[in-house]
């Protein structure tokens, strides 16, 4: 067994701790119309219930992992200087949940010496906990494989694609692009959270997902989930040699998918491996 094995169990542990910590406060808040404020404009809302979650994921990292430097959606980077890194995104989905849509998370993954060994992705509506470490992913304590469709006539893709950055580089192409996708797949949705989705892909309970602009703390855990599943995470025009969370787009899709043979490789101009 690796050495590093018993290590991310330990730490997927903890982060199933600090995810299951903020439920019941998710769980009361949920359509009760919280206030949204904003941040860079109308398309990133923030509530009082976000900036409280990741308090409380903070607190209990800290109790556990004293030392380890903490990545947070609304609160930045702190803690301490250690080797151990976590990703936090306190409501990954925050629009669903502001409004009362049951479709957002709470996602806290674990970087180790520049290594992602854990992560975990809590729906605190259904109460499913999806758990990555280096010894495999589950739900709710069983093993999960990402199987599903193998091509794009019988698959259900998830994107946010275009967003209004994507809009604004291109309009017309974009939504070209966007066009392709919809003549091409079985079905196409936006659902709202990068993490949620990526960790249905993992369930294989959707087939393909596509982000142009993401941020390390929304799919560090579903990264992870993807892979250690079966399924297949290519990160998207990321620096050369940097780390797959920190590149700013995705594509994932279960095992056996067809990806180099997909519409989706196309409009994410993914070329395959080697290209």
């Amino acid at each position: 067994m690796n050495a590093a094995v018993p290590a991310s169990r330990e730490l997927a542990g903890i982060a199933e701790l600090a995810a299951r910590a903020t439920g019941d406060r998710l769980r009361t808040a949920f359509r009760s119309r919280p206030e949204v404020d904003l941040k860079r404009d109308i398309h990133d809302p923030v509530t009082e219930h976000d900036r409280a979650a990741e308090e409380t994921i903070r607190e209990v990292l800290a109790e556990h992992t004293p030392g380890s430097v903490v990545v947070g959606e609304e609160g930045g980077v702190g803690g301490g200087d250690g080797d151990l890194r976590w990703f936090v995104d306190p409501i990954d989905g925050t629009a669903n949940f502001a409004v009362g849509l049951p479709f957002f998370c709470v996602s806290i993954g674990a970087a180790l010496d520049g290594e992602l060994v854990a992560g975990v992705v809590y729906d605190p509506v259904r109460d499913d906990m999806f758990t990555a470490s280096l010894d495999g992913a589950t739900c709710n304590g069983e093993p999960m494989r990402s199987r599903g469709a193998v091509r794009d006539e019988t698959a259900v893709v998830a994107t946010s694609y275009p967003s209004a950055y994507d809009l604004s580089l291109g309009r017309e192409e974009a939504l070209r692009r966007y066009g392709r996708m919809v003549d091409a797949f079985a079905t196409v949705r936006r659902p709202g959270s990068a993490a949620l989705t990526l960790a249905h892909v993992a369930a294989g309970w959707t087939d393909v997902a596509y982000d142009s602009s993401i941020n390390a703390w929304d799919i560090a855990a579903g990264l992870l989930l993807v892979r250690q599943a079966g399924g297949t995470y290519v990160p998207l025009r990321g620096e050369p040699g940097g780390d797959d969370w920190e590149a700013p787009g995705y594509l994932a899709c279960v095992d056996g998918f067809d990806l180099a043979g997909s519409v989706i490789a196309e409009v994410a101009d993914y070329k395959g491996a080697g290209a």
